[in-house]
């Protein structure tokens, strides 16, 4: 429910000199993409939508019917620090529809909404707190990125070896102006590599938190001089970025997860149904070629495993305060499409509870130094992107919770980069290219 009311958001653009209005949006890979429009038209916007040519947004439509409208979503509403104070420029996210006023069955938004509405309908709700990773390079002398880091800081180092505290400062200043809460900042692990965590939120919410913070990190880097990646692994000997994803679960008002996992059928039963369907998910969990470079080292997974604490498993239970009790899968990238990854996130927890699916044994062990004679024994994630698509295509569940087109053009797309990936000579360069300047 938005806390603004259309005049008052048409007040408050005329109160604090609103010159430009953001309408944002992501297309299928959590690409964030905008239109803005000049302030005196918001009434139109918020009345009947700002139309835009979806032919040219990969995966949306096609040229024979090629017209989508963006209506802001009131709620989203944030001014952008970083633009001028007169003449101020705003954002919102946007709801997509059809020009009949149909809702578009694309809009990544709209299923995540549907997933948390059909927890609820279950009795469920879900929050969801976020640790991402990113490093900053420096530019060249023609402003250009290179691999080489801002720093060779490493885990938790201060200044002045840690010379990227002054921008995750500025990144957290900055988030908190737009209505997001970074719960804590720190260098991470690998030199230039960096981590800003978010305080949970409801699923849509927190989603929208990801793009704006991707958005604002490589903006303040920016301004600094800096490159930020989001590139899962840009340093090959070097530690991946991940987007630890820390979910708790809810009923009645009560968190499930409260005193431990294994006191509540149902959230053994959700963990059960991620578990069962994690890797028909990977695709959308771990999106680029990329991705796949990370598992298995630095405290990422490889196997399908769980466990209190050991941080080598796909899901690990932290031993948190009973109101802060979660679990905490260590999977995810932050190249994702949030909406999407969400979205099958919760459709395979309330399948798992449905289900009445029952969790096996947990694996307390150091699985980065275990033999193959115990390794063996666990179920792997997919090894690259051609397997992790491969696994999606064959999902009926995927294709039983996400709209059908989008499932094929997503993953037509993944399959045409692993194919241009494994055409390349110099694999290195292929990847920087699809992502380093990009992701």
């Amino acid at each position: 429910m938005s806390p603004y009311t259309n005049s008052e958001l048409l007040r408050f653009v005329e109160e604090n000199d609103v010159k430009f209005i953001r309408l944002a949006f992501c297309d299928i890979f959590g690409t964030q993409k905008n239109i803005t429009i000049m302030a005196d038209g918001l009434a139109h916007a918020l009345n009947d939508g700002i139309g835009f040519d979806a032919s040219a947004i990969q995966g949306f439509m096609n040229v024979e019917c090629s017209d989508l409208l963006l209506f802001p979503d009131p709620s989203t509403l944030a001014v952008l620090p970083w633009r001028p104070s007169q003449g101020r420029v705003i954002r919102f996210f946007c709801d997509i529809r059809y020009t009949d006023g149909r809702p578009f069955e694309g809009d990544g938004r709209r299923m995540l909404q549907a997933a948390e509405q059909e927890a609820s309908d279950l009795g469920y709700s879900l929050q969801i707190g976020l640790e991402c990773e990113f490093y900053l390079f420096q530019l060249d002398d023609d402003g250009l990125p290179t691999h080489i880091p801002h720093d060779n800081a490493s885990y938790l180092d201060v200044g002045p070896f840690d010379k990227g505290e002054n921008v995750r400062r500025q990144i957290c200043l900055t988030l908190e102006e737009m209505n997001i809460r970074p719960e804590s900042s720190l260098h991470e692990g690998g030199p230039g590599q960096n981590e800003i965590v978010l305080h949970h939120e409801n699923p849509l919410k927190i989603a929208d938190d990801l793009i704006t913070l991707r958005n604002v990190v490589k903006t303040v880097a920016a301004s600094n001089g800096l490159h930020a990646s989001f590139m899962p692994k840009p340093l090959h000997d070097k530690a991946g970025s991940g987007l630890h994803t820390n979910i708790s679960l809810h009923k009645k008002g009560s968190n499930l997860l409260s005193g431990g996992l294994e006191n509540s059928a149902e959230s053994l039963s959700f963990t059960a149904g991620l578990i069962t369907r994690c890797r028909e998910m990977t695709a959308f969990f771990n999106p680029l070629v990329n991705s796949y470079d990370r598992f298995g080292s630095y405290e990422a997974p490889r196997f399908i495993t769980w466990s209190h604490q050991n941080r080598s498993q796909l899901i690990r239970i932290p031993g948190d305060s009973d109101d802060r009790s979660r679990l905490e899968l260590r999977s995810p990238d932050p190249a994702i499409n949030p909406y999407l990854a969400f979205t099958l996130l919760i459709h395979a927890g309330l399948e798992g509870i449905r289900r009445d699916l029952k969790l096996f044994a947990p694996c307390d062990i150091n699985l980065y130094e275990a033999p193959y004679s115990v390794t063996r024994e666990y179920d792997t994630l997919p090894v690259n992107l051609k397997q992790a698509v491969k696994a999606a295509r064959e999902s009926a569940f995927v294709r039983q919770v996400l709209p059908e087109k989008i499932v094929n053009s997503y993953l037509n797309a993944k399959s045409s980069e692993w194919e241009r990936y494994s055409a390349a000579q110099d694999k290195s360069s292929m990847t920087d290219s699809m992502y380093f300047y990009s992701i």
